[in-house]
Parts: C-alpha cells; sequence; structure tokens
C-alpha cells in the first residue's frame, strides 16, 4: 500500500473517482473541489491531490487548496489513512471530512505531528431528491449580477465569520468565490428579492451526479421571516430540473433551526462531518 501525489485533478477524479461513488453524497465537497479545480485551474492558487493504492485499487484518497487544511475522503480500509499521514509533509492547519474516519486521521496525525487536534465545526451532510412543496413568502428567487457585488462581498465574510468559525476571512478568496459564481454557467448565486435582496443561496462543486447547495446566508434583521428556507427550495427545484439527481449541503449541527428548516423541504442527513484543526507542538514539547 502506497500513497502517491498526483498532479492533475482529472487525473485524480479517474483514480480516485469509483472510491468516491461509493458515497457520492458523502464525498461531495471533495468530488466538487476535484472538479472545480479540473475546470477552473486558476481559481486556487495552488493544490495538492493524494491517492493511496493497494494492489492498483484506490483505496483512500484527499486534497489540499492552500492554505486550507486536507478534505478527507472515507477509506476502503484504515491502513489507507496510516499511508496518507506517512505521505503528507505539508505543515496542515487542520483536515475536514466525516466521521468516524477523520477523527481516525486526526489521532494518527497528532501522533506524528505532536500537533494537538481540536473541533472546530461539527456538520451534518445533507442530500435531496425531491423538494417537499412548503408555504412562501413574500418575494421572488432572481440570479445574482455583477451589480449585487458589493453586498454579496459583506454577506459572504459575514457567513464565513458565523457559519464557518473563521475569525479573519480571506477577502482576496471571498472575491474569488463570488466572481466564479457570477461568470460560471455550473455555478451561481440566486437571491430571494422581496424589492430589495434580503437572502443568499449559492451553487457550485459539481458531482458526478449532484451539485452542492450553500453558502446560505440571511442578515440577521431579514430572519425568521422564511426568506432562506423559500430560497433553498426553489433553488433546489431548479438544479434538479437542470439535471442534477440530487443537491447536497452542510449544515452546522449547533444550529437546530436551519436544521429543521432543510429537513422541511426535504433534505435528508446522510452522515456527520467535521472540521478538526491542528495546533503544532511547542518547540521542546
Amino acid at each position: 500500500m502506497r500513497a502517491r501525489l498526483i498532479e492533475h485533478p482529472s487525473e485524480f477524479l479517474e483514480a480516485a473517482g469509483p472510491l468516491l461513488a461509493a458515497d457520492e453524497a458523502r464525498h461531495n465537497l471533495i468530488f466538487g473541489l476535484a472538479s472545480t479545480l479540473d475546470q477552473h485551474p486558476s481559481l486556487y492558487v495552488q493544490h495538492r491531490l493524494w491517492v493511496v493504492e493497494s494492489s492498483g485499487t484506490v483505496v483512500g484518497a484527499a486534497l489540499r487548496t492552500p492554505p486550507r487544511g486536507l478534505v478527507l475522503a472515507q477509506p476502503a480500509t484504515d491502513a489507507a489513512l496510516g499511508a496518507l499521514v506517512d505521505a503528507i509533509d505539508d505543515d496542515l492547519p487542520g483536515v475536514v471530512g466525516a466521521r468516524p474516519e477523520i477523527e481516525r486521521f486526526a489521532d494518527l496525525w497528532a501522533t506524528k505531528t505532536g500537533a494537538t487536534a481540536r473541533v472546530k465545526a461539527e456538520q451534518g451532510i445533507y442530500a435531496l431528491s425531491t423538494v417537499i412543496p412548503t408555504s412562501t413568502p413574500e418575494g421572488f428567487p432572481r440570479l445574482a449580477t455583477t451589480a449585487d457585488r458589493p453586498f454579496l462581498v459583506e454577506w459572504w465574510r459575514m457567513f464565513a465569520i458565523e457559519a464557518m468559525h473563521e475569525s479573519d476571512p480571506d477577502m482576496h478568496e471571498i472575491g474569488r468565490a463570488i466572481d466564479h459564481r457570477l461568470d460560471d454557467f455550473h455555478a451561481g448565486l440566486l437571491l430571494w428579492d422581496v424589492g430589495e435582496a434580503v437572502s443568499l443561496a449559492g451553487f457550485g462543486g459539481r458531482t458526478p451526479n449532484g451539485i452542492r447547495i450553500g453558502p446560505v446566508y440571511t442578515p440577521p434583521e431579514r430572519r425568521g421571516r422564511g426568506y432562506a428556507s423559500a430560497l433553498v427550495a426553489a433553488l433546489s427545484r431548479e438544479r434538479l430540473a437542470a439535471g442534477n439527481r440530487f443537491c447536497f449541503l452542510y449544515t452546522d449541527l449547533a444550529n437546530p433551526t436551519s436544521n429543521g428548516i432543510y429537513r422541511r423541504i426535504g433534505y435528508e442527513q446522510v452522515c456527520e462531518s467535521a472540521e478538526i484543526e491542528f495546533t503544532p507542538a511547542e518547540p521542546g514539547d
């Protein structure tokens, strides 16, 4: 069993595809990131792609878009996690993945490096194949345009602080992400409009049969009126009509309101995910 770096995202998708497709919903993030890297290589400054092979079969996979942490796939065997840990020489700030494989990786990484592992966020991975009709508030969904960009940047920043627990979001990264969503046919941003925009929902990160919904953000003063629920339902319905079999999204498990909203429109939890951050050991420890 050995882990190796792969240079090209298309080669990574071909090699790791069968492993990832065994649980497409669980792997929607790593699938979507690899697809975006393949189709839009300039969106990320750099990338690192690993696969673990045993007797010619890929049994593990992971990727990074530095300075972000590792995104981990569910391995076919726990031994693949050990092979990844041995092969990765990056100074990882953290790792994202589903449970239980993410905890197992974090334990191995902490043993190798002496780093301290801490759960930064706990999330639910949800999938939807049919939208359940719900009541609709005043207003209507519309595509965001470049004229909306100034407040989109601010809303995305607030989403990163509130939902992603980022104390100092990278504004250049946010700007690139928004411009990509405004320009790409396979990604976009939808707004709920009541004479002015009151809620945001994005989509992107294609998988073989689906697409990821997010970010979803409503300013605090506009919450509690059903805007986000109606917007995500409308966006999910539109994405299914466009040919996707599934829509995927992540929720903050600490926020029961949002989890309840998504269940009511047809999303079902597939598994739990977590983001774990690593604090390097102090010199001499």
